[in-house]
Formats: structure tokens, sequence, C-alpha cells
């Protein structure tokens, strides 16, 4: 289909009145349209220049004495209390280290081993990213607990006397659903059970309140919607008044209140310092930190507002740019249940996201038939959102 000039008028418009959007400028950015970083953000400008730094100065020059010169021994609290306000957190209760997958199975081990002794079972997110299914079938396997796979909307009613912890994603990785974790996790509380919250696509998207909401152990990646980059770093939360109780399934060197007392015994470090493994992966760490840099003077509110305000006009647009019909939006239309994405299914999803990338539009797609649109409200215009859907119509037309 032609281009509607309402539209891109419309939204030139509405990148003028954008708040937000001098912020695309602290991106290394090209004429494409992206919108892939719910899956990896893009560079944040200032990332290379401080990498460089950390390899030529203080490791190519102060070497040993940069763990305590350049701060590498306590990166792993420090970043994690500039995430903190992102996800709702007060400092103290976020370590950064490790993958997800590893944090998924610190936090589900700890809270099954948080939970009254009689509490036998594990319930998991059905909808979830496949591998956090699968740590939570480890963890049960070890922990002598059974796991249950339900989905969000069955929680409520899957809760009992038995349920020791409940594994639970914020948003889901493929329709982009927003689910309810404040009153899912007051739900797992009145059953007397500990909720654990997947953040990995919504941290850096839209308001989580942790704290607020009373969640016990969280976990995320930086990657995404936080632009760390690629294999930055998770992230591990735990409520500050159940890190007494934390009882890590991975004590290591650095998570012992002596660290290089090298005792034979394990001791926990005090706070959230004892969610720490092994040495810090400092040159991708302090890649992150410096990457977080461009949050300075965000407010997480602004950037709900605007990414509810991106995808509502996106999928104004696809409607006016698509035949009806060709397409069907699996993610729900009310905000109170949209994450940061659009999830667009259509039969020949992977040969038409191929097609959009040729075009210089890039998604992803999510087998067998989803076409994938994360929006970024940092670097993610109202121009770029009509474009991607003209350009999605354009080829749909062809191969209808």
């Amino acid at each position: 289909m032609s281009e509607r000039p309402e539209l891109a008028l419309r939204a030139k418009e509405l990148d003028a009145a954008d708040e937000l959007a001098p912020l695309r400028g602290r991106f290394v950015l090209d004429d494409v349209v992206y919108l892939d970083g719910n899956s990896l953000g893009a560079l944040p400008v200032n990332v290379p220049d401080r990498v460089a730094d950390v390899v030529r100065r203080q490791w190519g020059e102060r070497r040993i004495r940069s763990w305590e010169e350049g701060g590498w021994w306590t990166a792993p609290e420090r970043i994690g209390d500039r995430i903190a306000p992102l996800v709702g957190a007060a400092p103290g209760q976020i370590v950064v280290g490790d993958s997800t997958s590893v944090n998924v199975f610190k936090a589900v081990v700890a809270a099954v081993r948080m939970a009254d002794a009689g509490r036998d079972e594990l319930l998991v997110d059905a909808t979830t990213f496949p591998t956090d299914g699968y740590i939570a079938e480890s963890a049960a396997r070890m922990t002598g607990r059974t796991v249950r796979a339900v989905t969000p909307a069955e929680l409520p009613a899957a809760l009992s006397d038995r349920t020791a912890a409940v594994l639970l994603n914020h948003v889901d990785y493929r329709t982009g659903r927003l689910h309810d974790l404040p009153g899912l996790t007051a739900a797992v509380h009145a059953s007397g059970a500990l909720a654990v919250w997947d953040l990995c696509h919504s941290a850096g998207a839209l308001p989580v309140g942790l704290d607020e909401h009373g969640v016990d152990l969280a976990v995320g990646c930086t990657y995404k919607y936080l632009n760390g980059g690629p294999g930055s770093p998770a992230y591990l939360y735990v409520r500050r008044e159940l890190q007494h109780r934390f009882d890590s399934p991975l004590p290591g060197w650095t998570s012992h209140a002596e660290p290089f007392a090298m005792s034979a015994s394990f001791a926990p470090a005090p706070g959230a310092t004892r969610g720490r493994v092994g040495t810090p992966d400092i040159l991708s760490m302090l890649a992150l930190e410096a990457a977080l840099e461009v949050w300075d003077g965000v407010r997480i509110d602004a950037v709900r507002a605007k990414s509810l305000a991106l995808t509502d006009f996106f999928l104004e647009c696809v409607t006016a740019y698509t035949e009806a019909g060709r397409v069907e939006c699996v993610t729900p239309g009310p905000h109170a249940e949209r994450g940061s994405q659009i999830a667009l299914r259509c039969p020949d999803a992977g040969e038409v996201m191929e097609r959009l990338i040729e075009r210089g539009v890039v998604g992803d797609f999510r087998h067998p038939d989803v076409l994938r649109f994360g929006f970024t409200p940092l670097y993610v215009g109202f121009a770029d959102a009509e474009r991607a859907a003209r350009v999605l119509g354009e080829l749909l037309a062809r191969t209808g």
C-alpha cells in the first residue's frame, strides 16, 4: 500500500513533541528501523571508549591493582544499585553477575529452601521462556519437590498449602503480554509461598515495583532494554527482609563473608552479596555500567508512557497499511496487559521477517508464525513505527 500522508504527518508531530526523543543521540544507530531491542539493545555511544579504557589502562597499565583502585571488586553491588531504580528497588538488594539462567537457578532453589518443609510443590509459568522451565524441573529434582506448569491465569486456583515457590515471567516473550505482578505476588503470599519473577522483558521498558509489591526474589538480563551488550551479566534481586535466609545453591569464594581468608568452611556474606558466586566478569560488567549511564535523568514512567503510545500508533498503522485478516495481533490491546512489544501472527512469518530485514526493518521471528517487534522508547520514534508498518504492508500485499 502507498504511504498515508496523514500517518506520516502524525508521526512527525509525535516525534517533535516527544520528551525522550533527544535520547536517541545517546546510541549508535543508522537509518535502519531497529525493533529488536527486546532481544539485543542498541550500543550506547559512550561504551566503546569506556571499554577501551578498561582494557588499555585498567587492565593494561594497572593490572591487578584495578581490583581495588578501579573498583572492580565492588562492581557487582555498585552496578546492582544502578539497576535498582529501574525495577523499583532500594539500594543493597541487587547483585550483578552470571547469566539469567544461573540466577534463576539460585533464586528458585533458595526460595524452595526458605519455604516450610511440608511444601512439596514448585509451580512454574507454563508460558515461560523454555530455560526457566528446564531449571525449575532441575531445582525440583534437587530439592525433592515436584514441579507443575500452570498459566498465570490458572495460578491463583493452583496455589495451595503444598506450594513452596512460584516462578513467573513478568512479560511473555512470545506475545508481549504483561502479567499482573502485584496481584499474582499477593496471591502467592496469601498461600504462604514465595514469588520469583523473571524480568527479562520488562526491566527498562516499564515500572516493575519490586519493593512496593513485596516480590521475594527476581532475576533479569541486561542486554535487552538495558542495552548492556551481547551476553552482558544478569542480576539477582533478594528482598532485604529475606537476605539473612537466602541460602544459595552455588556458594562461591566471592560470596563468602571473608573471601580472602580462603576458609575451608563457608560463611555467607551479609546482604545481596551472598548472591555472588565466582570472579566477576569485569569486561562485560563495566561495559554494562557504562551503558546504564544512558538512563541518567530518565523517568521510567515517561518510558512506559512512550512505549504504550508507540505500540498503539504502530497497531494503528498496521491496520491502515495491511489488508484485513492478513495478520493477527496476539499482543493484548489493554495497556495493563501489554509489555513493550507487538507480536503479529501470519502464516509466512519467517519469510516475511527476512524480507523486512532486507528492507531495513529489523524485528524477529518466533516459531511457528509470529513476527515480533520490540519498541525501545529510548531510541525508537514514531516515524520508525510508521515506516515499519508501511513496509510490512507493502510486503504482505506482494505475497498475499
